[in-house]
């Protein structure tokens, strides 16, 4: 039988730590070696023993042993995300601040042991050693998030929970989960059957672009029973991540005025001839700012709020045309009931009420950086996405901001200009792109960047119809994001671009060992490749604003 080695250096870990000092020697984990946990470890050990343990073949029996222990341990003197990690001769030891603290220092140990700890099965003739050192690590942001939209194409169950692995496996701990928009409808609501019923469904789908001339004539679509979504918190918080659920209002509501026709402004259209849209882009027909919509929609939250215990729920509010707005005799009373002088104040008051009725409920409000329009709503925070301007607006009043720049941090975005990219959209974005973006505005006091409290990357998925042209997007640039969102790098200008791709030949290897579709560094694969499929590639560096 071969002895198969792989020894990972403590430098090659992504996210980079903070402190690694690693030795030339090792420590081997065999069949004696045991996983001991001290009180408050329990699950993480339960999650070594299992996940480890498929993929060693070694028990990790409880207990002390003769082989050396993995001991597991929390710190209160550490920071809550913090860990610490000591290799010796004779054993291992992690600690973790907190519960988190410690899953994290886990997700370290099995990068620690080598790109085929990642697999589901034992190979054979592997022997599993664990490099002498010592690593301590904290995160610098608490808020690190994956934006993951299920309305364009809608992503099984099975593969949400495979996106939490990922997430987990690169220390983010935010899912952010988009769930409804003009083209579906994606979580059950008992009291209004119909937004899944007929909401979740759509006749067909543009392939490519909108402006391509390509159309998929089948019916797309599928939601998450009350049940899945249980199941997916559930998964997410074992593995200390939030979910953080999107409804969108007042616009991107067509799938919700299709399946309620009375949503919509009934009296500036026929809003009983609406169906689920197929095409993207941004649909003209909103919500009608009626009391009727109001109660319909605090309906849709009470029932979220029992599925998700998140501290923030997004309600969208970007991209909402007001044009029906204007034409609408019911829309332009309101305003006039409630002494607003335009439209963008109409939308303030739309999101301020949501505002005011979540905090009413110990919850918070988040939406995109439009809900600045019109005034700012009172204990909001917002998702800084169409550049840095909306968060630095936001948190020098004082609200709290998570960064998440489409110029900088939108994964849907094209990563190279070469003829044979997928579907290209908009600028290019390349791996060292992302890893030189900065989330906190250098315009910012320290007082004020106090308020930025995170960052994330989006992906939209108008042209990502299957999960491996999700992993195409998100991967590798989505390791250079997490490494950026939990590392404390230097500027943008001084990051070590060349020692993150050298440690990145490692972590394609773990990458393959997960099964993850992601883009190799030459270029994308023959069958990665969509030709004849119509994107929107735009030339040059995003604007920087």
């Amino acid at each position: 039988m071969t002895d198969l080695t792989d020894v990972t250096d403590a430098t090659d870990v992504i996210p980079r730590p903070r402190h690694a000092v690693a030795q030339d020697a090792c420590f081997d984990l065999g069949p004696d070696t045991r996983l001991v946990a001290d009180e408050g470890a329990g699950h993480t050990e339960r999650w070594l023993r299992a996940t480890l343990g498929a993929a060693t073949g070694l028990p990790l029996a409880p207990g002390e042993g003769g082989g050396g222990a993995v001991r597991l341990s929390l710190d209160g003197a550490l920071a809550d995300e913090g860990y610490r990690l000591n290799i010796a001769p004779d054993g291992v030891r992690l600690t973790g601040g907190g519960p988190a603290g410690l899953f994290w220092g886990a997700q370290t140990l099995r990068q620690l042991l080598g790109p085929d700890a990642f697999r589901r099965a034992p190979l054979p003739g592997r022997r599993w050693r664990l490099p002498l050192g010592r690593i301590e690590d904290a995160p610098r942001f608490g808020w690190r998030g994956l934006m993951l939209d299920v309305s364009r194409h809608f992503m099984p169950k099975d593969g949400v929970l495979r996106q939490l692995d990922l997430m987990a496996a690169h220390k983010l701990n935010v899912l952010h989960f988009h769930l409804t928009d003009d083209q579906g409808w994606r979580i059950e609501i008992k009291r209004h059957p119909k937004l899944t019923g007929t909401g979740s469904w759509r006749s067909r789908t543009k392939f490519g672009h909108r402006a391509s001339p390509l159309w998929e004539d089948k019916p797309h679509g599928g939601y998450y029973t009350q049940e899945d979504i249980r199941e997916i918190v559930a998964y997410a918080a074992a593995r200390h991540i939030t979910v953080v659920p999107e409804i969108d209002v007042p616009g991107h509501s067509q799938a919700a005025i299709a399946a309620y026709p009375e949503l919509g402004n009934t009296d500036v259209i026929d809003t009983t001839a609406l169906s689920v849209w197929d095409t993207w882009g941004v649909s003209p027909n909103v919500l009608a700012p009626t009391e009727n919509t109001l109660r319909f929609y605090e309906g849709v939250f009470e029932e979220l709020l029992e599925l998700f215990p998140s501290e923030f729920v997004h309600i969208g509010g970007d991209e909402c045309p007001k044009d029906q707005w204007r034409a609408s005799a019911t829309a332009q009373a309101r305003m006039a009931e409630l002494g607003l002088a335009d439209e963008d104040e109409l939308q303030s008051w739309f999101i301020q009420h949501f505002d005011t009725w979540l905090a009413g409920r110990g919850r918070r409000l988040i939406g995109w950086d439009e809900i600045l329009e019109g005034g700012l709503a009172k204990g909001a925070a917002v998702s800084s996405w169409r550049g840095y301007a909306g968060g630095i607006a936001a948190a020098r009043a004082g609200h709290d901001v998570v960064m998440c720049p489409e110029q900088q941090v939108y994964l849907n975005f094209r990563e190279d200009d070469g003829e044979d990219e997928p579907v290209p959209i908009a600028f290019v974005r390349t791996l060292e792109d992302v890893y030189r973006f900065e989330p906190v505005p250098a315009e910012l006091t320290p007082e004020e960047s106090g308020h930025v409290i995170g960052t994330q990357a989006n992906l939209w998925t108008e042209v990502t119809e299957n999960q491996e042209r999700v992993d195409y997007q998100l991967f590798p640039r989505l390791a250079a994001f997490a490494e950026v969102a939990w590392s404390a790098l230097p500027a943008p200008a001084d990051r070590d671009y060349a020692a993150f791709e050298r440690r990145m030949a490692t972590h394609y290897r773990r990458l393959d060992a997960l099964g993850v579709a992601y883009r190799p560094p030459a270029g994308p694969r023959p069958w990665q490749r969509r030709p004849g499929v119509l994107g929107r590639p735009m030339d040059g560096p995003p604007p920087n604003k």
